[in-house]
């Protein structure tokens, strides 16, 4: 039975419509699902199945045999007697220090008629520690005092005295601080100031040479013997006493100049002190640059 009164009420030509029942129809992503666990499920199945799955087959190793070479033939060792005669004699030098070694130029036993004088660079120069000490070997006895000399076994003041060579390449510029042990204050300030790499040269007529030479030495300072020459418009400018002149005669400078040299040990040579009048005049310099 259809209500009236409220057909009535209801707006003209809005009838009513009948109700639409939902339908319960298999959606798409439902479907999507169901495929995509039947595909997994299939292809479980298939790797199951397979005899061992995703293994690489197997390989065999097979070993070659090799030949080994035959052995080459060693010759036969030369007789001894015709060893010795193609090979000079030597004798084998000891280790440490300087040696000299003598080589056999000709058969026979008598003395070597050559010899070489091999140096141990390690063994030549002095440690700090001792370095103002001078070596006996090295020193000649006089009436003036102490004269350098070479020694027995060929080694100079220039080999034990001069300060070890620093290694370094390139140019190189040479140092001499001159003069020194005239003045004390000065002396002492150059020696422990100036680095160890600079060469102090000392005059002859300073004070306590042999002092001086001590801490220079022991601070690593190569010193160098000034020598007392004669300059131009001598004697107004003198270098001192015992000064080698033009107008002395050859015995005369050389006691001069041993007197000089004596005067302190432990340096690796000499310079001159002054001299440009000494050493302008080749009759003076010739006795002492022969």
């Amino acid at each position: 039975m259809v209500d009236i009164g409220k057909d009535i009420e209801r707006p003209l030509g809005q009838a009513l419509r009948p109700q639409r029942v939902a339908s319960r129809g298999i959606s798409t992503g439902a479907v999507a699902a169901t495929l995509a666990v039947l595909a997994v499920i299939g292809v479980s199945g298939a790797i199951a199945l397979r005899e061992k799955p995703f293994r690489k087959p197997q390989e065999v190793a097979v070993s070659t045999p090799k030949v080994a070479p035959a052995p080459a033939a060693t010759p036969a060792p030369a007789p001894a007697a015709e060893a010795a005669t193609a090979a000079p004699k030597v004798e084998t030098p000891k280790a440490g220090g300087p040696q000299i070694i003598h080589v056999q130029t000709e058969e026979g036993d008598g003395p070597p008629k050559a010899a070489i004088v091999i140096r141990d660079p390690s063994a030549i120069g002095q440690n700090l520690k001792i370095a103002h000490i001078p070596d006996k070997a090295l020193i000649e006895a006089s009436d003036t005092g102490p004269l350098p000399a070479r020694a027995a076994d060929g080694r100079r003041p220039f080999d034990v005295y001069a300060r070890p060579w620093s290694g370094s390449r390139g140019a190189r510029v040479a140092i001499v601080i001159g003069g020194l042990a005239v003045s004390q204050t000065g002396t002492q300030a150059a020696i422990a100031k100036l680095p160890a790499e600079v060469t102090l040269a000392f005059a002859p007529q300073g004070n306590s040479i042999g002092r001086w030479m001590q801490a220079a030495r022991q601070s690593g300072h190569e010193i160098v013997l000034q020598i007392p020459l004669e300059p131009f418009d001598y004697p107004n400018i003198n270098p001192g006493r015992n000064t080698l002149t033009v107008a002395a005669s050859p015995d005369e400078n050389l006691k001069s100049l041993h007197w000089a040299l004596s005067r302190t040990t432990n340096y690796t040579g000499v310079m001159n002190y002054m001299g440009a009048r000494f050493s302008a005049d080749a009759a003076a310099m010739a006795p002492f640059i022969a």
